[in-house]
């Protein structure tokens, strides 16, 4: 029993020492930024998505520049749009949305209650960087925007692409408190008589764009095209915030959802080996990192074609474009889809669209951490604190294994006891190892004690413990979500290290109530580990360390009212 329960012990800190491998890499030195070479004279029509029996529009009218650098920025006017949880820009050139910011979601924090602890015992305050994340950006270095665009069938007029430049009334719209709605209006005419209409719809605090493209078809005869909509993104170099178990990191790329195949990651490096060329009903494309995700989505009941392309200077395209769609002469059509851009909140992305809320990844230990984020959402629904809900989903826990450590707890309770009987046998049989192993296991049998009953435990909390890191570290509500006192973001470490010693000095009393092994390199070993466990726990994050400090504390509480009732019994 001694020597499984040091495997599992000492299987559970290289669990821990990899979990703190994952948070340095997102804490310590970052690579530098690779510079995007900007490529003059490179063809500007291929990020345009390719379709079957449509033209590749390479004649197009003088308002589509045939000549564009691919890294080049645009110098057509942008429109700026404000919301009560969004702020972006569109660029005229094409309707592309750049410059998007998720205004209530800061890059740090600024947390007043430890820098006042800092500044009154003298330490330095870090200035805090409160400007608003930037998921969309025009920056050639950190591009990411959202295009669409119409494609014309073989033999009809060209329609405008992103690359066409829409015309404007306003410069500015900001939807005002009590404002239902906020429709951002582009317009194009073709010298034929074809009117390209581009409506941008905003709602309160939606995170989601509706995008409708009317043809007005005046040009005397028919008309046939289909939509496209894609993102096209430079992917991060610098490292930061995607921290996950094992020296790997969260997830940052492409992910689509299809009616077949359900959901399935297309990495940048999958869309550099081939071409996604797949046709479903309904779905929706995205590019997702670390808390937050952007996606397309298509009407759900039409067939959809979603691709994926590499262009030059590191960049990568995900899209789907739709059915064609034949305008008659003198008649109107409009095409439809929407934009999602904002935080990865799971009751919110549900409602959006099917399997949207799956971009929240829990990798192998998704069947644990779905129910523990349930949980979790339901308790923070009427506490209000996500630091009390860590709390009140511990002791849920706790019940559900009530039974289970019970057991484990009276038969650690049992080894305690005949502890001196063991040595005993150990001291009478020390130069006959096999009649100590014969002698041990009759005591075992005659005190009715399992010798496996005590690990338990261990292996109950250790898939508990991986999938609430998990939990923490992909689920955005955590993110800067505050607690009491001096923590004041359960995502990230605590600034004064009080939690890691307190869950130090529990796990320390907890170990006092076990049995000691017997053997005394082993014992020794295990004294150490309160101190190696306090050490990783320094860097990780708040939350995690909370709910281990709350745990160990009610099986310190558990195991010493039953030891004390072992005790009694005689």
């Amino acid at each position: 029993m001694d020597n499984i329960r040091f495997i599992l012990v000492v299987t559970f800190a290289m669990l821990v020492f990899m979990l703190w491998q994952a948070w340095q890499l997102d804490y310590g030195p970052k690579p530098e930024v690779a510079a995007i070479v900007n490529t003059e004279g490179a063809n500007a029509k291929e990020d345009l998505p390719t379709t079957a029996g449509a033209s590749a529009q390479t004649e197009t009218t003088v308002q589509n520049p045939v000549s564009v650098p691919v890294a080049a920025a645009s110098t057509a006017k942008t429109v700026k749009v404000k919301t009560d949880v969004i702020e972006l820009e569109i660029d005229m050139q094409g309707g592309t949305i750049t410059n998007l910011d998720l205004l209530n979601y800061p890059v740090e924090k600024a947390n007043t209650v430890v820098n006042s602890l800092r500044k009154m015992i003298g330490l330095q305050v870090a200035e805090t960087n409160t400007a608003p994340v930037r998921l969309f950006n025009s920056d050639q270095e950190k591009l990411f925007v959202a295009q669409s665009g119409l494609i014309a069938d073989s033999g009809f007029a060209a329609a405008p692409n992103h690359y066409t430049v829409f015309s404007n009334e306003q410069d500015s719209y900001t939807l005002q408190p009590g404002q239902d709605s906020l429709t951002v209006p582009l317009t194009w005419t073709d010298n034929s008589g074809l009117v390209i209409t581009k409506l941008f719809t905003f709602k309160p605090g939606s995170y989601e764009i509706k995008l409708d493209q009317k043809v007005s078809n005046n040009s005397g005869k028919a008309w046939s095209g289909r939509q496209y909509s894609q993102l096209l993104r430079v992917p991060d170099t610098t490292g930061k915030g995607n921290m996950l178990m094992g020296g790997m990191r969260a997830y940052d790329g492409g992910v689509i959802y299809t009616e077949k195949n359900k959901y399935q990651k297309i990495s940048f490096d999958d869309m550099a080996e081939e071409t996604l060329d797949v046709t479903t009903r309904g779905g929706w494309t995205a590019m997702i990192q670390h808390y937050f995700a952007s996606a397309w989505i298509p009407p759900t009941d039409q067939e959809n074609h979603f691709y994926t392309k590499e262009l030059k200077d590191g960049r990568y395209v995900i899209g789907t474009y739709s059915p064609p769609v034949t305008v008659e002469a003198n008649t109107e059509a409009q095409f439809v889809s929407q934009l999602f851009a904002g935080p990865k909140i799971q009751p919110m992305m549900e409602k959006i669209a099917t399997g949207l809320e799956l971009t929240v990844d829990y990798s192998v230990l998704t069947f644990i951490g779905k129910p523990i984020y349930w949980l979790l959402d339901k308790i923070h629904n009427v506490i209000g604190n996500w630091g009390v809900a860590i709390i009140g989903v511990t002791l849920c826990i706790k019940l559900l294994f009530f039974p289970l450590s019970q057991a484990s707890f009276k038969s650690m309770a049992k080894m305690r006891k005949i502890q001196p009987r063991l040595k005993e046998l150990q001291e009478r049989f020390a130069d006959d190892r096999p009649r100590f192993n014969t002698e041990m296991m009759a005591l075992y049998k005659k005190e009715k004690v399992n010798p496996l009953g005590g690990c338990l435990p261990i292996l109950i909390q250790i898939p508990v413990f991986m999938a609430l890191y998990w939990v923490l570290s992909e689920t955005v509500e955590f993110r800067q979500a505050p607690f009491m006192l001096w923590i004041q973001d359960l995502s990230i470490q605590d600034p004064f290290y009080i939690l890691p010693l307190i869950m130090g000095l529990t796990m320390k009393i907890q170990q006092s109530l076990n049995p000691a092994p017997i053997d005394p390199i082993q014992a020794k070993v295990m004294k150490m580990f309160p101190i190696v466990f306090t050490v990783f726990f320094l860097f990780f994050p708040a939350g995690l360390v909370l709910y281990w400090v709350v745990n160990n504390t009610l099986s310190i509480i558990q195991q010493t009212y039953i030891t004390k009732q072992i005790e009694k019994a005689g």
